[in-house]
């Protein structure tokens, strides 16, 4: 599975970011349990990147969602 490379403007600039297509339908996902445009979770995700490169924050944000639901679904579990 190739990468789809697709632009953005965060803070005032052109970027562009490279995802494989399960990341972008994840994204799209988030974004619209977020309330937001997918450019506009993006522009928050790298508000918080630090040096990483756009598109690994980008995943690593996606799995750190992916992993904190699945506790909170456990924790549920265990409480019933």
């Amino acid at each position: 599975m190739r990468p789809e490379k697709r632009s953005f403007s965060i803070q005032g600039h052109r970027t562009s970011i490279s995802l494989e297509s399960a990341f972008w339908i994840a994204l799209k996902d988030a974004a619209a349990e977020d309330g937001l445009t997918v450019a506009g979770l993006i522009n928050a995700i790298d508000k918080e990147r630090g040096n990483a490169g756009l598109s690994s924050a980008v995943r690593v944000w996606l799995l750190k969602r992916l992993q904190i639901r699945a506790a909170n679904a456990t924790a549920r579990k265990s409480a019933e």
